[in-house]
């Protein structure tokens, strides 16, 4: 009987002080009462219990979005339901793990990131350093060598089949270069004043050339590697040629073989290792590599890769082509005609020059008739 009657005054005392608490204070106007709670009569919807459908709770709870889009962003830690084959395709959006004081940011995002606050705005920088320290250099220096005079004895420098290997693989180079470079700054550079339609015409062709030709550029450098790779090899020479920059500010070149020390700078580091580097990894953006699980991670990575290869690659051969043309007085000359004169061999290359005259290397190597007039191969005393 105690514990019925502590029970029913329990309860009592629970109602009336709850009833209590809602009711409204007589000193606060009725306006007040109203600001700080429901309407009278205002019944607040059932929350949606764990198993409700998206449908449900967008019934009881019209205009709440969070569900949505919390579910989005939880979409990479597991795949959904999906009829697209490939890879990934149930996964909405890439994750990152958690780390401490960083939310769930996705890897895609942090992708675009790097690209946009470091490869681009970086990489434009360079570029530019670079063009204008060899602007700088050739209006403070000028063009390097004397003016040789056509005829007479020449020396093949370059045979036929060298010659259209590099001019394939130098052709296919330009085309990656300005394609490349319209589709990584032309956002910024080109889109505002171009305009969206005619940007993204000219973006596109350039995007589909840029993936054509990469193929035929891998396969020209595969052949400008195994065809100059033994006049590139390290001699003792060459270290005489670095430490002295070649006679670049003294106005008196470094004796070398056929290629000097800068040449075979840019074959290795250009033509092997940044060329290599951009081959493969475009390779596995056109998704050429066989085996291959292609997913938005390896791709980010070759991307990266690529990026940052073509940035380097780009300046390295800025610089070639410069000396190539402007830089000194009958290079382009030999690359188009294939042949110099004893005067322009013994100014550039005199190591080179001397094992000619010595009888080492022979003067003429494509057996063109037009280039009877050669050096005699006759050994100095």
């Amino acid at each position: 009987m105690n514990k019925a009657l502590s029970r029913w005054l329990a309860v009592t005392l629970l109602g009336a002080a709850s009833a209590w608490a809602q009711a409204p204070d007589p000193a606060t106007p009725p306006a007040a009462t109203a600001s700080n709670g429901p309407p009278p009569g205002f019944v607040a919807p059932a929350e949606p219990k764990a198993d409700d459908s998206n449908a449900a709770r967008a019934k009881s709870q019209p205009g709440n979005n969070a569900p949505f889009w919390r579910g989005v962003r939880n979409s990479g830690e597991t795949a959904g339901v999906t009829q697209v084959p490939g890879l990934e395709t149930g996964v909405l959006i890439q994750r990152f793990e958690r780390y401490p004081g960083v939310d769930y940011a996705t890897a895609g995002e942090a992708w675009r990131q790097v690209r946009n606050r470091f490869i681009i705005p970086y990489g434009g920088a360079l570029m530019l350093i670079a063009l204008v320290a060899i602007a700088l250099f050739y209006f403070g220096r000028g063009s390097m060598g004397h003016a040789s005079a056509e005829g007479g004895r020449r020396i093949e420098r370059f045979t036929p089949f060298e010659r259209a290997a590099h001019w394939l693989n130098a052709i296919a180079f330009v085309l990656l270069g300005v394609s490349g470079i319209v589709m990584a700054f032309g956002k910024f550079l080109l889109l505002p004043w171009m305009g969206h339609t005619v940007f993204g015409l000219i973006t596109y062709w350039l995007k589909t050339l840029h993936n054509f030709v990469g193929p035929l550029f891998a396969v020209s450098l595969l052949v400008i590697f195994f065809t100059f790779v033994k006049d590139n090899l390290p001699r003792r020479e060459d270290w005489t040629w670095v430490k002295k920059a070649g006679g670049m500010f003294s106005g008196h070149e470094v004796p070398s073989h056929r290629f000097n020390a800068g040449e075979k700078g840019i074959f290795w580091g250009g033509v092997f290792v940044l060329g290599l580097t951009v081959v493969l990894s475009g390779l596995v953006l056109d998704h050429l590599v066989p085996n291959l699980a292609y997913t938005r991670g390896t791709m980010q990575i070759a991307h990266m890769f690529h990026a940052t290869g073509a940035v380097l690659m780009l300046c390295a051969f800025f610089g070639h082509i410069y000396l190539g043309t402007l830089g000194m007085r009958g290079a382009y000359t030999a690359m188009r005609k294939g042949y110099v004169s004893e005067a322009w061999a013994q100014e550039h290359h005199a190591l080179w020059y001397e094992d000619i005259r010595a009888g080492k290397i022979p003067a003429q190597r494509s057996g063109d008739p037009a280039a009877r007039d050669t050096l005699p191969q006759t050994r100095q005393a």
